[in-house]
C-alpha cells in the first residue's frame, strides 16, 4: 500500500494519561515535493508556521529526516544542515525554524510529547537546547515504530496513550544510544574496553586491580580509566565493584553460603566492608536481600 503524502495525528490527554508521566499529543508524517510550499497548510495554528518567522511551542517534537536535505536553526543553533536520517529536538520554549531545501524536498516523521519522563531526562543532560541534532542515519526499525505509534494513535483504544508513550520511550531510548555509539566510531577503543570488561568478569573473584588490567592490555591507566569511563559511564573500579555486587547477589541465592563465605569468594577485604558496600548500593543489607529473595520473613 503507497503511503499517503500527509498523514498527522493530533492527541488529546485526559487527567489519567497525564500521570503516566508521557503524553503523545501528536503524531504525523509528511512527503514534501521539490519546490512545493512549505509547511503545508493543514496544521492547526498551534502548529503551524512561517519558516521565516519561526515559532515556540509549549511541548517536545521529536523529527526524524527520512529523505531529502533541509536547514534548521534555533535559539542556540545558528544554522545546521540536515540531511536523510537526521533526529532534531524542538523544546518548549525554545524559538526554531526548520525547511526542506527547495531543490530536494523531504520526508519527516515526527511526535509530540510531554510530561515528567522527557522533563527529567533533559534535566539530567540527555538531551539539551544547545545539542538538539542527532545523526542516526536510516534506521528501518526507528520508520516502524513511529508507524506503528500511527497506527495506535487512529484506533484511540482505551490505554493507547500508555502504549504509545513506551514505543516514544524506545525511540527516544535509541536516538541517543545510537548518537553515543557513534561517539566511539575507533573500533580499536571498542573493542578495547570490551576486553577490559571481560577480564574484569572472568576475575570476579581474584584481586585483579583496574590499573593491572590496563597493564594486562599494554596502555596506561590514566587514558583507559578516562577512555573507559567515557565509554560505560564508570569508571574502572566503579564498574569492578558493580560487578562483583551482582554476582553477590546470584551467590546470595544459595542458601548453603554464608555471607562471609560470599564476602571471601569475591574477594572482598572483610565482611564488613562487603556488606557496606552492598548497602550502599541497594540500600539492604545482603542477609536482608537473601531474605526478600527467598521469601524468608524479616525480623522485627
Amino acid at each position: 500500500m503507497k503511503k499517503e503524502p500527509i498523514d498527522i495525528k493530533y492527541l488529546t490527554v485526559n487527567e489519567v494519561d497525564a500521570r503516566w508521566g508521557l503524553t503523545i499529543t501528536t503524531v504525523g508524517f509528511q512527503h514534501i515535493d521539490p519546490q512545493t510550499v512549505y509547511p503545508p497548510e493543514i496544521h492547526p495554528s498551534g502548529y503551524y508556521f512561517n519558516p521565516d518567522k519561526g515559532r515556540v511551542l509549549h511541548e517536545y517534537q521529536l523529527v526524524y529526516v527520512t529523505h531529502g536535505e533541509g536547514k534548521f536553526r534555533s535559539e542556540h543553533v545558528r544554522l545546521a544542515n540536515i540531511s536523510a536520517g537526521t533526529v532534531f529536538m524542538l523544546f518548549p520554549g525554545e524559538w526554531h525554524s526548520y525547511r526542506p531545501n527547495k531543490n530536494s524536498g523531504w520526508s519527516e516523521y515526527w511526535i509530540g510529547f510531554s510530561g515528567s519522563y522527557i522533563e527529567q531526562l533533559v534535566l539530567n543532560g540527555f538531551f539539551t537546547v544547545d545539542d538538539p541534532i542527532f545523526n542516526i542515519g536510516i534506521k528501518e526499525s526507528v520508520v516502524e515504530v513511529f508507524e506503528r505509534i500511527a497506527e495506535q494513535a487512529k484506533r484511540e483504544r482505551i490505554g493507547y496513550q500508555q502504549l504509545i508513550s513506551g514505543a516514544a520511550t524506545y525511540i527516544l531510548g535509541q536516538v541517543y544510544s545510537i548518537r553515543r555509539n557513534r561517539e566511539f566510531g575507533n573500533k580499536s577503543i571498542e573493542n578495547l574496553v570490551n576486553r577490559a570488561r571481560l577480564i574484569m568478569r572472568e576475575n570476579l573473584h581474584s584481586d585483579l586491580s583496574p590499573e593491572q588490567v590496563a597493564a594486562s592490555l599494554n596502555i596506561g591507566y590514566s587514558w583507559f580509566r578516562r577512555v573507559f569511563k567515557q565509554y560505560t559511564g564508570l569508571a574502572p573500579v566503579q564498574y569492578m565493584i558493580q560487578l562483583k555486587i551482582q554476582k553477590a547477589k546470584e551467590m546470595l541465592m544459595d542458601p548453603s553460603l554464608s555471607v562471609k563465605e560470599i564476602a571471601f569468594n569475591l574477594n572482598f577485604n572483610s565482611i564488613y566492608h562487603f556488606s557496606n558496600l552492598f548497602r550502599t548500593k541497594n540500600g539492604i543489607s545482603p542477609s536482608e536481600f537473601r531474605n526478600m529473595t527467598l521469601g524468608k520473613p524479616q525480623k522485627k
